[in-house]
């Protein structure tokens, strides 16, 4: 009977508190309803030893959503979701798990930090005027957030450690879960407009790794160390009062594995890909933009940069241009001005690499790539632009060992040897090692693909050397040329000068001649002068 009696008095509590609280919410107004909850909770807040902060889903009047409210969730979901018993799946995209579990609404789950417990709990509010009605679809302007939970006496370690540590888990784990993107500017005639962008991408897919990377092991582990000195180096870049940002530039012959070397760059920092083409990029204004636009995390590639444009000779041949544009009529010249393409300048590019603008946003590489070092003006390669420099060569050893494990699953084998001492002897690219060494049908097996690369490293040889005869004889005949052409010139000088001299010596007899004959028709007018004057004396008439 008492227990009877107990259960119809809380009943009867509970019903009125529900008809209370209802006449409470539908008739009081507004502003006495909040000021009531405000005295209410002041009241509790002396007897309730917690502390509770909410996250809101979104900020600004729900115009962008919390990149706080997106960092818990996703620290939630990898780190204390599992413990949850109430979960929601939702798909993410750009991730490389699609499919993402966190805690469903009113969920709570308990987290430990330094040995102090805290509880988080994912809830929603609704200004539903309707406060009873029911429905399975949730409000439309249901507002959701997260709230977290703790012990007064532990304020300073929740709001100056935990909460941090927090947010800095969740962007690592977003970081690493991401899927990596491949990005390409698009030409500006394309920037502005609905929905408008000035990079364009796709996912970034290629597999290649530093582990499969055909390289000596020695210059793989440099450039790994160097790659992780720069990305934990945020702190020390702001000490030294420096960019966070650096710049390699990879150079060698074709098919050496430069592109491959950018991809595990990529792939081992988990930094996003964008491939700038600079004959898109119509002035160093639009080169900048372009800069602004690629965030922290990103490897800025501009490939084969000594024929993207010609900023070799410009410094060069500025002054002849400017001249001659100063002869030029203004209509033809503006014609000009609008037909050429890029108008990018070695000066625009410096200012890109590591100019003032280069300083907006940090964790950046900038990757060059070239097949001809010796054709890029020293002032785009010096150190401080392009900080490290990695020479990609012809196939060694060591690199073909990565790349009969990587293709044929070999550690070993009779014929290492005998491939050692030819690629000593014998220039070819890992490209082409690696052709060699790929199965072209099911028939083959790594017996027959080592021995496609003896035969192919003998054949590399006998065509080098045969080159090199050539060139030798090509050599002898162009010097033996030359002397026979040096020969026929000395020997028309020799001609040139005998000629000169017989023409001088006729000269001179012509003189003498010409002399002789004017001294002689003197004389005999002389002699007729003095037959005449004789006449007149001896006779007295003159004849």
């Amino acid at each position: 009977m008492m227990m009877g009696e107990l259960w119809q008095q809380t009943g009867s509590l509970m019903a009125t508190i529900v008809f209370v609280y209802t006449v409470f919410e539908k008739f009081f107004p507004p502003n006495l309803r909040d000021r009531v909850q405000s005295y209410t909770h002041k009241l509790t807040s002396h007897f309730y030893p917690y502390i509770q902060i909410t996250f809101p889903e979104f900020t600004g009047e729900r115009l962008k959503r919390s990149e706080a409210y997106t960092c818990i969730q996703t620290y939630l979901s990898a780190n204390s979701s599992h413990t949850a018993k109430r979960l929601k799946a939702e798909v993410v995209r750009d991730s490389q798990k699609p499919l993402v579990l966190s805690m469903d609404d009113n969920e709570e789950i308990t987290d430990e930090f330094n040995g102090v417990k805290v509880w988080w709990a994912a809830s929603k509010t609704s200004t539903n005027s309707q406060p009873f009605s029911f429905s399975y679809y949730p409000p439309p302007d249901a507002k959701r957030y997260y709230k977290l939970t703790f012990h007064k006496s532990h304020r300073d370690l929740i709001t100056l450690s935990y909460i941090h540590y927090v947010l800095q888990e969740g962007k690592e784990i977003a970081s690493k879960n991401r899927q990596l993107k491949l990005y390409t500017n698009n030409p500006s005639s394309g920037w502005y407009g609905y929905k408008s962008t000035k990079w364009s991408h796709v996912i970034f897919e290629h597999p290649a790794s530093f582990e499969t990377l055909a390289m000596e092991e020695k210059k793989k582990e440099e450039i790994i160390k160097d790659l992780e000195k720069f990305k934990g180096g945020k702190e020390y870049y702001a000490k030294i009062g420096k960019a966070w940002k650096r710049g390699y530039l990879l150079y060698g012959p074709p098919g050496t594995g430069k592109s491959t070397m950018i991809a595990a760059m990529a792939n081992f920092m988990n930094y996003d890909l964008y491939d700038l083409e600079l004959t898109a990029v119509k002035d160093n204004t639009e080169l900048r933009k372009l800069l602004i636009e690629t965030p922290s995390k990103s490897i800025i590639v501009i490939e084969d940069i000594d024929c993207s444009l010609d900023l070799t000779g410009q410094r060069k041949k500025k002054k002849e241009k400017e001249e001659d544009e100063d002869q030029k009529d203004p209509m033809k010249r503006a014609q000009e001005e609008e037909n050429k393409g890029s108008k990018v300048t070695l000066s625009g590019l410096l200012n890109f690499i590591d100019g003032i603008w280069s300083a907006c946003g940090g964790e950046r590489i900038i990757i060059f790539t070239t097949n001809f070092i010796d054709k890029l003006d020293p002032a785009l390669i010096r150190r401080g632009r392009m900080d490290k420099h990695i020479e990609l060569s012809y196939c060694g050893f060591e690199a073909f060992k990565v790349l009969a494990k990587n293709y044929l699953d070999v550690e070993s084998h009779g014929l290492f040897p005998v491939i050692e001492r030819k690629l000593v002897e014998t220039d070819m690219t890992p490209a082409d090692v690696a052709e060699n060494l790929m199965p072209k049908s099911v028939d083959e097996d790594s017996d027959t693909c080592l021995r496609n690369l003896v035969k192919s490293l003998e054949e590399a040889k006998e065509e080098a050397e045969r080159k090199k005869k050539k060139e030798a004889e090509e050599e002898v005949k162009k010097k033996a040329e030359e002397e026979e052409a040096a020969k026929k010139k000395k020997k028309e000088a020799e001609e040139e000068v005998k000629k000169k001299a017989e023409e001088e010596e006729a000269a001179k007899l012509k003189a003498e001649k010409e002399k002789e004959e004017l001294a002689k028709e003197k004389e005999v007018i002389c002699n007729a002068k003095s037959d005449g004057d004789g006449g007149v004396k001896e006779n007295g008439v003159l004849h």
